[in-house]
């Protein structure tokens, strides 16, 4: 039966107080603390769930069955993950991550956007249905706690998973506004380095050695200048070969998403290019982006004359869909080590790799799920693509079955990886009764 939303929001406040950051080894007991707390939710619907030991975190996998004749009913494979981006830096919070807090008609907490609060309106909308014996279809979970870490232990698992799924549903994403749902039907890719460069056995005083030297740090710089984005904001062509260029129908659908341009203002962010906000979604969504996450050398904050012989850099490539991540890698490694000074020794360590994809949008589940949508929020759902990354969702698409991510948070509103991550209020109670409805109608899958 559906409960008052003052009980919803009181469990998701125990839900997201557990500080499951998988990116801190010292969480390890909260991740497996939260993957036990939804294992229970599970268990409590009339469902089966267990900690599952894959890697260096537990997944949860269960089910809740559908209410009459399970082993004829559709089945609906399901996604979302309980572990949470670290808080840093905590003075930009204004109230306690991982303390669920209202102000200003929003909830507020690590987690509550990405994903818990996906997560729990997912189980909770199966639940409820199973409980007033109207559960049309079984409802698996599959549930993880790295996908902050880009852990593939997920993907591994769906790989051996023989069980039975006739659609896919991910709760990882958010709504382009309060009245305008999203389903991302595509999703980039994923390629993350290590570079480190050495020039030398020991850093050198820069006033013996300064051009006479080769400086680690710069031969990085050097190196890293032939894949960073040009002038125009876009990196060079053969790093973004194979891309699938989008349909007019998903052009159409971008046009009703909120402008690139209040995108990047809401962040506070400078337009990498002139006119970069009028193409921000075609960056976005169905463009290669490369980002140097991190780089280190030498001294940065202390007044310390030295030529460095040892220079770091993380590096990030965001994948379009129709991208191949074996092609695209060796590019990029080629392109690095073409423009590396003579002399300097480079390493470089993929650290993650994951495919992009995109999904049949004309499939009866995106139909029936769309449908649902429509009625419970006033509007169709737009159909785009999503320029981050989902590992899961590329091996479900590989696995043949149409998939959808979707999520009740605000896309340009819900601070996702940064200080005071909210939802709107009625989130929570928006999101079950939706999912309610999308299981429902999922039910007539295979008539």
């Amino acid at each position: 039966m559906a409960r008052p939303s003052e009980a919803l929001v009181a469990e998701l406040a125990e839900f997201v107080s557990i500080p499951s950051v998988s990116a801190d080894a010292a969480h390890a007991r909260d991740i497996e603390a939260a993957a036990q707390w939804i294992a229970a939710r599970i268990r409590e619907g009339g469902g089966a769930a267990e900690l599952v030991p894959w890697g260096t975190r537990p997944l949860v996998i269960g089910e809740i069955p559908a209410s009459e004749h399970p082993d004829g009913a559709p089945t609906i494979l399901t996604y979302a993950h309980f572990d949470v981006q670290p808080p840093d830096p905590l003075d930009l919070w204004e109230s306690p991550p991982f303390e669920l807090t209202r102000r200003d008609g929003k909830l507020f907490a690590r987690g509550v956007a990405d994903d818990k609060g996906n997560m729990f309106a997912l189980v909770e909308s199966a639940r409820q249905l199973a409980e007033e014996g109207a559960l049309p279809v079984n409802v698996r979970f599959a549930f993880d706690g790295e996908e902050e870490v880009g852990g593939d232990s997920i993907v591994d698992w769906l790989e051996q998973d023989d069980g039975r799924a006739d659609a896919a549903l991910i709760l990882d994403g958010a709504m382009a506004s309060r009245e305008q749902p999203i389903f991302y039907v595509g999703v980039r890719g994923m390629l993350y380095f290590h570079l480190r460069v050495r020039t030398g056995i020991t850093d050198m005083h820069s006033g013996m050695f300064g051009a006479a030297a080769l400086n680690a740090t710069h031969a990085l710089m050097s190196a890293l200048a032939n894949v960073v984005p040009r002038a125009d904001g876009y990196v060079p062509a053969e790093l973004r070969a194979g891309a699938t260029p989008p349909s007019q129908e998903e052009l159409a659908a971008w046009a009703q998403l909120p402008p690139g341009a209040e995108q990047l203002s809401h962040y506070g962010a400078t337009p990498i290019a002139l006119g970069a906000g009028d193409d921000f979604y075609l960056r976005t969504f169905a463009d290669t982006s490369l980002d140097v996450n991190g780089i280190a050398g030498g001294s940065p904050d202390l007044v310390k004359t030295v030529l460095p012989v040892e220079a770091r850099a993380n590096v990030s490539i965001r994948l379009a869909p129709g991208q191949d991540p074996d092609t695209i890698r060796a590019v990029f490694e080629r392109l690095v080590r073409e423009s590396l000074p003579e002399g300097a020794e480079l390493e470089i360590t993929l650290k993650n790799s994951a495919r992009p994809a995109l999904t049949p949008t004309d499939a009866p589940a995106i139909q029936l799920a769309g449908d649902a949508f429509e009625q419970v929020v006033g509007a169709r759902p737009l159909l785009v693509r999503t320029g981050g990354t989902l590992p899961i969702y590329a091996g479900l698409v590989a696995r043949g079955l149409p998939t959808l991510a979707t999520g009740f948070g605000i896309e340009s509103e819900c601070n996702v990886h940064a200080p005071n991550e909210n939802v709107p209020e009625e989130a929570i109670d928006l999101g079950v009764a939706t999912l309610r409805e999308v299981l429902t109608r999922l039910g007539a899958l295979g008539r």
